[in-house]
């Protein structure tokens, strides 16, 4: 039997053509040299410039490209605290959440951090969290779509927050690239990253990081190259960022929205067969549409062994612990959770082969 693999949230498979990108251009490295098959691409690495901006609704001045989503945000927060150092009182507003590398690159900061009130479906409390910001408050940072579950978090709504407040907003759009429409207009936000292996079908070892123009200038990297974009090294991995321009312009091709809509449809059906099964219990938040991540967890099973079970099936899940989102897990006294995730790529049967092996 084929495996299905409903870990997309985690990394999502490289299409043919992705990966054909790929290798072809590893081939001209090995021919040509590396350096001089870089020159000779020179205009397709452009077009994924481009690409990304127009996937974000960005200016090609906008984007840089990094080998991780930590990497991304590393090299944004990086230049923020080396503009302006952080000092004891200052304050940092983050949602419950927050994923685990942003809060504990926080905690180090020496500042304050606090969290965003919730409302009572567990997303950020838009209005709540005006009444936080003082002039104490140097950051506002939201995971959009949380990795322990299909929580759909007002991130426009936080953007709108904090522009009037005029207090920098970063998003970790992780889980949103690939799976949602992503305008960075609307949202409101100075800094978006995410990585390019999860709903985008990049590669390992791409991400994309969005610096808003007008914000640049607040910025000051402690290190920069002897060439290359502010937020980015001139050394580059070349034969990834190929396959991930591949991967962007399928995805555009296809419609962001079009693989929302059938990823939420997918989410909604299996959210409501395993809801019949008496010994899974869902573990997700928000009242509203949710994202395609959809995690439970089996009575008296680990998530562990359950992703281990499954997989011995042929079923390819996720399993978070604590570290991934500690705020929100130790929050609803979690100490893991099963994620199966959606692409296009999956489709009814899916549903019913997994509830079949739970």
């Amino acid at each position: 039997m084929q495996p299905l693999l409903l870990n997309h949230a985690g990394a999502s498979p490289l299409s043919a053509a992705a990966l054909a990108a790929l290798q072809d251009h590893l081939a001209l490295e090995s021919r040509l040299g590396p350096m001089e098959a870089g020159e000779a691409v020179a205009p397709r690495l452009q077009r994924l410039r481009e690409d990304a901006a127009r996937l974000l609704n960005a200016g090609t001045d906008e984007i840089a490209f990094h080998g991780s989503g930590s990497a991304a945000f590393g090299a944004a927060w990086a230049a923020f605290v080396h503009a302006t150092p952080l000092r004891a009182g200052d304050r940092i507003l983050v949602g419950r959440q927050e994923w685990g590398g942003n809060l504990a690159t926080y905690r180090r900061s020496g500042a304050q951090v606090e969290v965003l009130p919730c409302r009572a479906d567990g997303s950020v409390d838009v209005e709540a969290a005006a009444k936080m910001i003082d002039e104490k408050v140097r950051l506002i940072s939201l995971t959009w779509l949380p990795a322990n579950g299909g929580l759909i978090n007002d991130a426009a709504g936080l953007g709108r927050v904090a522009r009037a407040a005029g207090v920098p907003y970063l998003i970790d759009a992780g889980q949103a690239l690939g799976q949602l429409p992503v305008d960075v207009q609307a949202l409101g936000c100075d800094v978006l990253k995410g990585a390019g292996r999860k709903h985008l079908r990049g590669p390992r070892g791409t991400a994309l990081l969005y610096v808003r123009k007008g914000f640049q200038d607040r910025l000051e990297p402690p290190w920069v190259d002897v060439s290359g974009a502010r937020f980015e090294t001139a050394e580059q991995p070349v034969a990834l960022r190929l396959a991930l321009q591949v991967a962007i312009a399928e995805a555009l091709e296809i419609g962001i929205g079009n693989i929302a809509a059938h990823v939420q449809t997918l989410a909604v059906q299996l959210r409501e067969r395993l809801a019949e099964l008496p010994h899974v219990r869902l573990h997700d938040l928000g009242d509203g549409p949710r994202s395609g991540l959809v995690s439970f967890s089996v009575e008296g099973e680990a998530a562990p062994a359950t992703r281990a079970r499954l997989a011995q099936r042929g079923i390819h899940v996720g399993a978070n612990g604590v570290p991934y989102t500690p705020l929100d897990m130790q929050y609803r006294g979690l100490e893991g959770i099963v994620r199966a995730s959606f692409s296009w790529l999956n489709n009814e049967a899916d549903i019913e082969r997994l509830a079949s092996a739970l």
